[in-house]
């Protein structure tokens, strides 16, 4: 009997894999229209022979109604198998789990099989959609993981199928889209968290899915616009706006992290839309870095945020001095360089033990790196000069005091220098020698590596923990 249910549901899966893949296949041609404005069509499956695939949703729909049936009246059932088989009470939550999955796939091959109109097609998603949330954040309260995992899986499936499916249209989209936000935030806030980690997983993951479907809409809106791409990257800063807010509100909640890292997805994306133009991108870096900095104000956030916040200002100001064409950057970042770095003294006077990353690289990287980027496309040998002279400056200070950013970084800027300015000599010695020479100098060098392995290997530990002791 298994055998032959197991036979009948997967001869109807490729009606499923059709109805979620389908709107897929149409991403190209969003807010093309539906061509006959019937679902088939917003499929991409109007010239396809449906007929025998039209019994799936009756298969589907009849084998959920047994296993639904098996999972409502479990107690019985038990009793009448007891004879032959003895299901334990995990074979429960499997039964409830199919007979949900099964019902879901039915219902949602169903518009297909009869051709419905698009709309109908599109609100019956979004209701099963509905009804998914509904039956995961009930099954939650009751204990019944199983369902609540079988029930959230089908409802995100099933939103990002109805989501595809909504981009033929653009009412559409904003309707559907709209709606989902709101269904997995209330789904969200519906969950009661526990020590469960399960339990804590349902309930971050409906957060999720809010926060991406509001990214979609941030998206929709710079389109109907008619924005241009790095146009719209603010207004998809909107989200991790809205999610760092919602981090402070939800603090300590199981939800609070994982909406918060969507949100910074999100800034992320909003990154991505700035790069075709550079001043728009130092805008959008800035304001990112805003963003982690307020994040950076909770204690539980500021380790991570505060780097952070600091690497995306740095970037700021180099792509604002890029898009200025600013051949001189030293006279725009010393003045911040300088301030910098008397804070981080001070810093290090009051308390120690801080580490000379948090004192001082942000206010030498400020610099240096700007300098270095313009001394390689500056054909005078002055800025080299006097890069190169501050470089091993900065590296004998940190080699003398013991600290760890000042010697990385002046050590890195300074070989850097040095081998853009020894490059063209090296090339013309290497093209003066024979052709033969570099190789064999090169298997020279492995010998020697590989007959000295070992003390190699020892001095870059001691390297490695010389570099760990320092602050």
């Amino acid at each position: 009997s298994g055998a032959v249910v197991a036979g009948s549901v997967l001869s109807a899966a490729p009606a499923v894999g059709m109805t979620l893949v389908g709107p897929v296949s149409r991403l190209a041609a969003m807010w093309s229209g539906v061509p006959g404005g019937r679902a088939r069509g917003a499929l991409g499956l109007d010239g396809m022979e449906w007929s025998q695939l039209s019994t799936a949703p009756v298969i589907l729909l009849v084998v959920a109604g047994l296993t639904g049936a098996a999972y409502r009246w479990w107690t019985w059932c038990v009793r009448t198998a007891g004879a032959v088989v003895s299901p334990g009470a995990a074979w429960r939550g499997a039964a409830g789990a199919s007979g949900l999955l099964l019902g879901w796939a039915g219902l949602l091959v169903l518009p297909v099989a009869l051709d419905a109109p698009y709309p109908v097609a599109v609100v019956v998603q979004s209701v099963l959609v509905a009804a998914l949330l509904a039956v995961a954040v009930r099954a939650v309260r009751r204990g019944a993981d199983p369902v609540a995992c079988a029930a959230l899986v089908c409802a995100v499936v099933g939103a990002v199928s109805a989501g595809a499916l909504s981009l033929a249209v653009e009412p559409a989209t904003y309707g559907v889209f709209g709606a989902l936000m709101v269904l997995f935030a209330a789904a969200a806030v519906g969950t009661r968290a526990d020590a469960a980690r399960v339990t804590r997983l349902i309930q971050a993951v409906p957060a999720c899915a809010a926060v991406v479907c509001a990214m979609v809409l941030a998206g929709a809106l710079g389109a109907s616009l008619e924005l241009a791409t790095y146009r719209a990257a603010p207004l998809m800063l909107v989200v991790p706006t809205v999610t760092v807010l919602l981090g402070a509100r939800l603090r300590g909640g199981p939800s609070a992290l994982p909406v918060e890292l969507t949100g910074a997805v999100a800034g992320a994306v909003a990154v991505a839309m700035a790069v075709p133009d550079a001043p728009f991108l130092a805008l959008v870096l800035a304001l990112c870095g805003v963003l982690a900095a307020g994040t950076a104000v909770r204690a539980e956030r500021r380790p991570a945020a505060g780097y952070l916040a600091v690497v995306l200002f740095v970037l700021a100001t180099w792509v604002r001095l890029s898009a200025s064409d600013v051949s001189a950057p030293e006279a725009y970042t010393l003045p911040v360089t300088v301030p910098a770095l008397v804070v981080g003294v001070l810093r290090r006077r009051r308390d120690p033990a801080a580490s000379s990353w948090t004192a001082y690289g942000a206010g030498l990287a400020a610099t240096l790196v700007p300098s270095l980027l313009a001394a390689w496309v500056d054909p005078s040998w002055v800025r080299p000069l006097l890069l190169g002279a501050a470089a091993l400056v900065i590296t004998l200070a940190g080699a003398r005091l013991r600290l760890q950013a000042l010697l990385l970084l002046g050590g890195a800027v300074l070989a850097m220098d040095a081998l853009h300015e020894l490059a063209p000599y090296v090339i013309q010695v290497v093209g003066a020698l024979p052709r033969w020479l570099p190789p064999a100098l090169a298997g020279l060098l492995l010998l020697v590596v590989g007959a000295t392995y070992e003390q190699r290997l020892r001095d870059a530990r001691r390297l490695k923990d010389a570099l760990g002791r320092m602050r």
